[in-house]
């Protein structure tokens, strides 16, 4: 796989990624993207203030002008753009990835994403093509700040806080920029830190907390400090995982259920969308709370495009992304958290007794294969269980009325996932039995590297 990814530019620096290349994929952003100016932050990677600084040569080359926004996350600079009116924005970041990556993300104007399918294709034939020539007028750099504007958008986002305990691991990533600027803001809270330095060497963990062994040390704090909540963040913050006030992890889709459950509460019969590997709880938890619920493949991309067309409040995706309409439908990690504070406070119960009716169903969690011939694989699937309800809307979906599965080819890595889920944990034994017969044994996520 090359660095142009379905939804970003990722690659090992600097044998994938070098300064040389961001030059030319920044004269590519600007031709692409157009627009007379575009926003550029970068994460705390010891490659990205490098890397950073050659992409905005590069844009600025093309007579474009950037606002630079320095060491930030990513949802800082998707707020960057629609707060600025940019024409668009890049953020240096390889996000959750080890820190021997770097990469970047790209949208457009109010935060709108650059997939592979809406212009990253292109960027990528421009930047292979070599160097640009450089225009007569080019453009110009302007630093700036945009933290205390964002604590600030955010902050509209908690409603009546009552006093918590929250442990917040940001795994030395991005998150350690905005975390202690909004726990200043909000007097309720009090914020156990763990990991808050910026740093990327990572010396503690990586930033990917969907790694059981990442939150480790997160969830032996809750307990050891009383937390009503703790909060993993991966490197660039658009993304959490979160721990209930017994060190027990909350899968991704009973959040999304959660937040729904919060977003519908003042638009109640406004679409919420969620991505098809999340649990049956989902849809039926959005029905419940008067919403309409609206299943979409796997990919931010494909996520905020469908909460666009059906003018959706919320969406989450089981890798712990969480959408907000009021954010131009872009995703956060710390809008995410102040909602599920909001919730708690709102029903006045601890996070174990929220999650308990809603984790009704068993299931496997996402699992990896390394598969050869992923195409043919996902056909046989189709073929061998075609008496369930078949849907291809990304990889293979069957369903039968006490369980189901998805296998879909991972967007990042060489790999094919499974996602299944039965109504007993007899029948996800069963079940599971058949479909690593056909898959073979699951790896850990970047084995197959």
């Amino acid at each position: 796989m090359g660095i142009f990814k379905a939804y970003d530019v990722r690659g090992v620096f600097p044998a994938e990624i070098d300064e040389a290349m961001a030059e030319r994929i920044g004269a590519a952003v600007a031709s692409v993207i157009g627009g007379p100016r575009l926003v550029v932050g970068r994460d705390m990677r010891l490659s990205s203030p490098s890397i950073s600084a050659a992409l905005v040569r590069g844009i600025l080359t093309a007579g474009v002008h950037v606002v630079d926004i320095g060491l930030v996350t990513t949802p800082m600079t998707y707020f960057a753009v629609s707060h600025l009116g940019a024409d668009g924005g890049v953020m240096v970041t390889a996000s959750h990835n080890p820190k021997q990556y770097n990469g970047m993300k790209l949208c457009r104007d109010q935060a709108k994403p650059v997939s592979y399918d809406t212009g990253l294709s292109e960027i990528e034939r421009l930047a292979l093509s070599g160097p640009v020539a450089p225009v007569a007028a080019p453009g110009s750099a302007t630093e700036m700040s945009i933290l205390d504007d964002y604590v600030e958008h955010v902050l509209a986002f908690a409603t009546n806080l009552r006093p918590l305990r929250v442990a917040v691991d940001a795994g030395n990533g991005a998150a350690g920029i905005v975390i202690p600027a909004l726990f200043r803001r909000l007097s309720n809270l009090e914020l156990v830190p763990l990991c808050m330095e910026p740093d990327g060497t990572f010396p503690n963990h990586d930033a990917n907390p969907l790694v059981e062994e990442n939150v480790a040390d997160l969830k032996a704090r809750v307990v050891e400090d009383g937390c009503e909540l703790g909060v993993a963040y991966d490197g660039d913050a658009d993304r959490v995982a979160f721990v209930d006030e017994n060190g027990s992890r909350v899968p991704s889709d009973v959040v999304t259920a959660l937040l729904a459950r919060e977003a519908l509460r003042e638009h109640r019969g406004k679409a919420v969308v969620y991505d098809l590997r999340s649990s049956w709880v989902v849809p039926e938890e959005i029905k419940a709370a008067g919403g309409r619920p609206v299943r979409e493949r796997v990919g931010h991309s494909f996520i905020k495009a469908a909460l666009r067309e059906n003018e959706g409040i919320f969406g989450g995706e089981l890798s712990g992304h969480y959408y907000f309409a009021e954010n131009s439908y872009a995703d956060s990690g710390d809008i995410a958290l102040l909602k599920l504070l909001s919730l708690m406070c709102h029903e006045g119960r601890k996070l174990s007794a929220l999650v308990k009716p809603l984790k009704r169903y068993a299931a496997t969690g996402e699992l990896n294969f390394v598969v050869e011939d992923k195409d043919s694989v996902i056909e046989r699937l189709e073929r061998l269980f075609r008496d369930g309800h078949v849907d291809r809307l990304d990889g293979v979906t069957v369903q039968f009325e006490d369980w189901w599965f998805n296998v879909r080819k991972s967007n990042t890595e060489p790999l094919l996932r499974l996602n299944l889920e039965a109504k007993t944990p007899q029948r996800l034994a069963t079940a599971r039995a058949r479909l690593l017969e056909i898959l073979g044994p699951p790896v850990a996520s970047g084995e197959a590297h």
